[in-house]
């Protein structure tokens, strides 16, 4: 049964074409000023240092993260350089993306789904589907729509529920149409039938209303979520989030499997 929910860049200049793979290593140092020199100056810069691990050749990584883009930086064997990029191994893979999802995406991920489990969300779907998807939506955003429709299959047959945080971040109406829609008798519907067909309810946000997307829109700004959809899924290891509408592949990734 549909229901609501209420509850109080930094640029990558650098590919280094190198082989192996890298493994966790020890923690950052307790203060900012026992870091190597190279790295205390790229923190001046706006980088926030959030791990260590070990790298190929000598080098050491660290995941760190700035303006909402996580980022490795490789520090010399000397300990007198570092570069901010990509490590590339010689079948043109990141060698250091697994690492920085644990060691930057994942953690902040978890805290962000604890946030929005509080916030005031509309569920599409049935309460009792075990599989729980979080996404922010704009009314306006032809990609949350696209979400929407290919989502449906995993939602009708009762194994998945998406529950709307819905935001106002694409157009100046959109703000306006997110509040409708959660004043409508059936807010769970009226999303539906906007994504269908692009009608709106024949009503205006309340004070509520309007007050709940603000709070969810703030709370996109509050974690450097610039853009709709955004979609945070949960796996046996951590919490994963997904820019845009999902390609098929990553689709069945977020829903946890084929679709029924």
């Amino acid at each position: 049964m549909p229901t609501t929910h209420n509850a109080r860049k930094a640029s990558l200049p650098l590919t280094l074409a190198m082989g192996a793979g890298i493994a966790l290593a020890a923690s950052l140092p307790a203060s900012a000023d026992e870091l190597p020199k190279p790295l205390q100056a790229l923190k001046q810069q706006g980088l926030t240092f959030h791990g260590q691990f070990d790298a190929p050749s000598g080098l050491t990584g660290y995941a760190a993260s700035a303006r909402g883009q996580t980022v490795a930086a490789y520090l010399t064997q000397d300990g007198q350089h570092a570069v901010v990029g990509t490590l590339i191994n010689a079948q043109g893979n990141n060698v250091a993306a697994d690492t920085l999802q644990k060691l930057v995406n994942g953690p902040k991920n978890a805290k962000l789904w604890d946030k929005m489990a509080d916030q005031h969300w509309v569920r599409d779907g049935s309460a009792d589907a075990e599989r729980v998807v979080y996404t922010f939506s704009d009314p306006n955003c032809p990609y949350c729509r696209k979400f929407w429709e290919d989502a449906q299959p995993w939602v009708e047959s009762g194994q998945v529920q998406i529950r709307h945080l819905m935001v106002g971040v694409l157009k100046p109406s959109s703000g306006p149409k997110a509040a409708a829609l959660l004043s409508a008798d059936n807010p769970s519907e009226a999303i539906a039938e906007h994504y269908r067909t692009d009608t709106m309810p024949d009503i205006k946000g309340s004070d509520e209303s309007e007050r709940h997307v603000s709070e969810n829109t703030q709370l996109m700004a509050n974690n450097q979520l610039h853009a709709t959809p955004v979609t945070f899924y949960r796996d046996d290891e951590e919490v994963h989030r997904v820019m845009g509408a999902p390609s098929p592949e990553k689709l069945r990734e977020i829903m946890g499997g084929e679709a029924p």
